[in-house]
């Protein structure tokens, strides 16, 4: 299996929809679409059961979901240390999985204007690593959300943001203008997979243990609130798929937006990129 096809496999069944797959990975359906058809005759098995309303993974596909994303890993660490051993001019950034933040693209834009002939390479992460690879050296430089465990890393925080309950348009709290985390307590929340940091499970949830599906990207948490009624955190200001509402909740910590690299690591090329992210945050907090 070449490993372009197994990134489209792993993108369509992080989003489950193969409109939006095609979305991230820059290209249109049809031929996204025609890629995965061409991988399930070569396996001999359906990997998605295809509805109108999007996608569900088979057994078959969850196994290959599991080993596509250790493959994928392992080649990207191939690449890190190749890249390294050749002294390429290269900065790798781990973005955590959130397509939405106008203040990537400001990011974007301002880096490029500053090292216009520096080879930038992404690295994007679902919500099971908030370091986004940094610590298994796949990344140079991350750009995510805290809190985490910040052992051996420096953390530059460059916006905070409030955040609410994500509910079910018809749920009756969700005509609130404000909500309490007691008021939730009876509900079931999302889950990230076990071995993911604890402060980061933790802060999701609110500060105390619950229960409740288990989820990777951002994607599947707006799904498992839509369909069974689970809550869902995120921060305010983020657009929301039809069929969901979001309340402010009035004692939750902000979600922090931050740089983070790994402790003790000189390389000119992450502390210029972390000035200009701190420059193109400060300028969105004043517009």
């Amino acid at each position: 299996m070449e490993l372009r096809t197994l990134r489209y496999f792993v993108a369509v069944a992080e989003e489950l929809h193969f409109g939006r797959a095609a979305t991230r990975l820059h290209m249109s359906q049809p031929p996204l679409s025609r890629v995965i058809k061409q991988l399930e005759a070569d396996i001999g098995a359906l990997l998605f059961t295809r509805s109108p309303t999007g996608v569900t993974l088979t057994p078959v596909g969850a196994v290959l979901l599991d080993e596509a994303r250790a493959l994928l890993d392992h080649a990207d660490r191939v690449r890190v240390r190749v890249s390294a051993a050749a002294g390429a001019a290269t900065l790798t950034v781990g973005i955590l999985g959130d397509g939405t933040d106008p203040g990537v693209s400001r990011l974007a834009a301002a880096h490029r204007r500053n090292h216009p002939g520096l080879d930038i390479r992404v690295r994007d992460t679902d919500l099971t690593d908030p370091t986004c690879g940094l610590r298994a050296g796949l990344v140079d430089v991350a750009l995510t959300r805290a809190p985490f465990d910040e052992t051996a890393l420096t953390v530059r925080t460059l916006r905070s943001d409030p955040v609410g309950v994500v509910l079910r348009a018809d749920d009756p709290l969700a005509g609130r203008d404000r909500l309490r985390l007691a008021e939730l307590s009876d509900r079931r929340w999302f889950q990230f997979p076990q071995g993911t940091d604890p402060d980061w499970q933790s802060y999701w949830n609110g500060g105390r243990p619950r229960e409740g599906p288990v989820v990777r990207a951002v994607q599947e948490c707006l799904q498992v609130v839509l369909w069974n009624g689970t809550v869902g955190l995120a921060p305010l200001g983020h657009d929301l798929p039809a069929g969901l509402a979001v309340v402010p909740l009035t004692d939750m910590a902000p979600s922090r937006v931050v740089a983070v690299w790994n402790e003790g690591d000189a390389n000119p090329l992450i502390r210029s990129f972390v000035e200009i992210a701190a420059a193109a945050y400060a300028t969105e907090r004043r517009q």
